[in-house]
């Protein structure tokens, strides 16, 4: 990347785990971090979050006490979009709602008037298009979908569009691997981009198995760790990702492609009703009280 297109100014819009856990790796990479949530209490919210992950990366001896206090000292919180007018790179990471990220997206572009500011989505199944065709400037659109957690987890989805301009393309996958030190691998504009197509009818069968009453929650995920050799089974995995976000991420699918794989079981919207989205809640396919 050369200085003239070197990114050094982020913004961050959403402040829960993947917004958090994006932000975390710009500051942690030295870059000047913005994040903007929409209210008082997600501000707090957010910065007690990303605290929350330094200080464990701390503890583990993956940061140390100076680079902590460096980190915190790059990033700020805000309420207002505005705030984002002077960034070179906007990670969106609201809800996995289109009508939400379109309306972001045409406020983002009378916020950013610089041409060369790029806008980059973190969705994980929406039509990276539909989202760029809200705005003025097309071209300046990608999708980058990284995974939960973020500062563990190496992978970044790079996706372009039929409008987006290679250079933005080129720009956003150098961040990612010459800055974050990410690995970064492109995919087509496309349902569930590369892991999602394959990852999510995987958990919807587990779940299906889970729901009919084939095997107990515990046992599919035994089933596959010590079966397959996997490092999570799908179910504790399903409860790591959120189970409302699950369903929301297979509906998008679904809707988009119509192939029943892609369906989500009817679990899922009772366990979402019921508030057991997973990890995050304490409860989901496994217990997490403790």
């Amino acid at each position: 990347m050369s200085a003239g297109e070197r990114i050094e100014r982020v913004g961050v819009v959403g402040g829960g785990l993947m917004g958090s856990g994006i932000a975390e790796v710009c500051v942690r990479a030295g870059c000047d971090v913005r994040v903007v949530v929409t209210s008082d209490r997600s501000r707090d919210l957010a910065r007690a979050r990303l605290e929350r992950s330094l200080n464990a990366a701390v503890a583990r001896g993956k940061l140390g006490q100076d680079k902590y206090a460096a980190a915190l000292s790059r990033v700020t919180f805000g309420t207002e979009l505005g705030e984002l007018a002077d960034r070179q790179l906007v990670f969106e990471s609201v809800t996995e709602h289109e009508e939400t990220k379109v309306k972001l997206f045409r406020q983002l572009d009378d916020v950013l008037p610089d041409r060369d500011a790029i806008f980059a989505t973190n969705t994980s199944s929406l039509p990276v298009t539909r989202l760029a065709l809200a705005t003025a400037q097309p071209g300046r659109v990608v999708g980058t979908h990284f995974f939960n957690p973020v500062p563990v987890m190496p992978l970044v989805e790079v996706t372009g569009t039929p409008q987006t301009q290679e250079r933005t393309v080129q720009r956003v996958e150098a961040f990612v691997t010459e800055v974050l030190g990410k690995e970064a691998i492109r995919s087509e504009d496309r349902a569930g981009f590369v892991v999602n197509a394959l990852l999510v009818p995987y958990l919807l069968s587990a779940v299906r198995m889970a729901e009919s009453g084939q095997a107990t929650a515990v046992d599919i995920d035994k089933g596959m760790t010590l079966g397959c050799g996997h490092p999570m089974g799908p179910l504790r995995l399903a409860d790591l990702v959120g189970i409302d976000t699950l369903r929301a991420v297979a509906q998008g699918l679904f809707e988009e492609s119509g192939d029943p794989a892609y369906a989500p079981p009817g679990l899922l919207s009772r366990m979402v009703d019921a508030g057991h989205c997973g990890q995050k809640s304490g409860r989901g396919f496994h217990s997490y009280s403790a």
